[in-house]
This record gives structure tokens, C-alpha cells and sequence, in this order.
């Protein structure tokens, strides 16, 4: 699967490269979408990015979002990170709107964890937020910001400009709250979260030399030294599923993406994802999707 750098995006899009394209200390830019024109139809290239994304879009579309198809209609606010493949299949002719791109080191310090800490970008977050006219204005109002501020020559233009990236992740969730924001109020909690964390460490599988090796309950229940009856107790109190149901659920998600996404053949996705055998990953596809992996492929 390639990943399009931030330097690929310029060569691509506009043949041109800017000056202050350096990812050790950071890369942000800014663009405003008049009429665009696109083919219909014309999905652009599968890839993961080394940059994060958020789109303010007026248009019908389709997103295709890692596994998922996502249907656009109206205003809608969109948010990409770099370590989730999507496309965006466009229904309409002409798009407007607005886009930024930037890369982590741009906001390097300004959260403990990093970006994956705001919801709107964590892995199995809600990408995309659909807006009323009000709430489109406010967002359009906030890239036209941006768009100023990059074009100024005041010294803190950038801090200003992360308050703006940081107000509108804010302000998507303000818009529609999204069901996994939950707060840790006890001893499980704080385990299914570290749980999940691991989990989706392991992820996404990018290379055939990568293979996802914490397969069970037991290995993860070591790795958090606690016992394998504790955790599984502990993830089944808190979220309703086991923890092998997760396991698998994470599994599935990424074989989905896999047998999509790249030209690997069974047998390699299987290995990667930790099946010893293909007839091992073809028994498990099947019972999570009544579809053999070669099925789904040619879907």
C-alpha cells in the first residue's frame, strides 16, 4: 500500500513545492476550493498520508474510509489521520470548500499524547460531521482565518492558527458528541483503555515483514499484569464484548482494508495477521462474514 507524503501532495496536486516543506520541524498549509471542478465518479488514489487533513465540503459524495463507505450529502466537515486509507468519490461536478493539511510535528508539545488524543482523529473515531447552514458559516469563518493569518506577517501566526485546527476539532464534536467519549471512573475502565490502546498499536499492517502477534486475552492480560480472567471480567463490564470478541473485531477491520486495499495475495494477509496457515485466516473470514477472503476481494 503506498503512503503519499506531504511531498507528493504538492508534485501531484500543483507541481510545485513550497519553501518551508521540512517535516522535522513541522509543515502547515491552507486552501480555499472556488467551483471546483472534478470528474465525476473519479475516485483519487488509495493511499495512506504522512500528514493529517480536515475538509470543510459542499457536494455530494462518497468517502471511502478504511473499511467503510460514508455517503456526503450537503456541508460536511471531515477529518483524516495519516495511519487511516481513504478516497473520496465525488457525485457532483463542482466542489467548494475548504481544506488544510499538516503534519505532527506542527503541533508537537500542544497535547500530551499527540493529535490521535482528539477524538475526531483517533483511529475508530467519527470522521465526518454533517453541518446546518449556521453551523457551516462558523467553520468556513474559521478556515478564512486560517487563510489570513498564513498570508500575514505576525510573528505568532502559527499559535494562532493551532488554536483555529484545535477549535474546530471542538467544535465537530460540539456538533454531534461522539459515543466513545466516556470518562475513565474506575479500575475496568482504565483497563479496557489500555487494552484498546494496545490493541490498536498493532495496527495498520504495512509491510508483509509486519505481523500481529498479541492474538489472545492471555497475552494481553500479561502484558498488563493482571489475570486473563480479570481483564476478560473487566472489558466484558465495560463494553458488553469479550475480549476475544475484540480481538477479532480489530482483526476483521484490518483483513477488510488489506484485501481491498492491496495486491497481496491470501496467503500473505493471513501471515501478517497472524494465521499460521490460509486455511486458518479462510475459516476465520468466513464465520465473521459468511464470505471467503477471495470473495470479498472480488466484491
Amino acid at each position: 500500500m503506498t503512503v503519499e507524503t506531504i511531498e507528493d501532495f504538492y508534485k501531484n496536486k500543483f507541481d510545485w513545492m513550497p519553501d518551508n516543506v521540512q517535516q522535522n520541524i513541522g509543515h502547515f498549509n491552507v486552501f480555499k476550493m472556488d467551483n471546483y471542478t472534478v470528474p465525476t465518479g473519479k475516485q483519487m488514489t488509495y493511499s495512506r498520508r504522512n500528514y493529517y487533513k480536515i475538509s470543510l465540503t459542499r457536494g455530494e459524495g462518497i468517502l471511502h474510509y478504511a473499511d467503510r463507505s460514508i455517503q456526503l450529502t450537503g456541508k460536511s466537515l471531515m477529518f483524516f489521520n495519516p495511519q487511516v486509507p481513504y478516497t473520496f468519490e465525488s457525485l457532483v461536478e463542482h466542489r467548494s470548500g475548504f481544506f488544510c493539511i499538516f503534519t505532527d510535528e506542527f503541533f508537537t508539545g500542544r497535547f500530551r499524547g499527540g493529535l490521535s488524543d482528539l477524538p475526531v482523529f483517533a483511529m475508530r473515531g467519527r470522521p465526518v460531521y454533517a453541518l446546518n447552514d449556521e453551523q457551516e458559516n462558523y467553520v468556513a469563518t474559521l478556515f478564512m482565518k486560517m487563510l489570513d493569518e498564513l498570508n500575514s506577517d505576525f510573528d505568532f501566526k502559527y499559535e494562532l492558527i493551532k488554536n483555529y485546527i484545535t477549535e474546530l476539532a471542538y467544535y465537530a464534536l460540539k456538533t454531534k458528541p461522539s459515543e466513545n467519549l466516556y470518562k475513565h471512573i474506575d479500575a475496568k475502565s482504565r483497563i479496557t483503555s489500555v487494552f484498546t490502546e494496545l490493541l490498536e498499536r498493532q495496527f495498520p499492517i504495512e509491510a508483509l515483514t509486519q505481523r500481529f502477534s498479541m492474538r489472545s486475552a492471555n497475552d494481553f492480560a500479561q502484558l498488563l499484569s493482571v489475570h486473563v480472567n480479570h481483564l476478560n471480567r473487566a472489558i466484558r463490564e465495560t463494553t458488553g464484548k469479550t475480549t476475544t470478541d475484540h480481538i477479532a473485531e480489530r482483526l476483521l477491520r484490518e483483513a477488510k482494508v488489506l484485501l481491498k486495499q492491496t495486491d497481496w495475495n491470501i496467503s500473505e494477509i493471513g501471515y501478517c495477521l497472524g494465521f499460521e496457515e490460509p486455511t486458518h485466516f479462510n475459516n476465520f473470514f468466513k464465520k465473521q462474514t459468511q464470505l471467503t477472503p477471495t470473495s470479498f476481494r472480488n466484491v
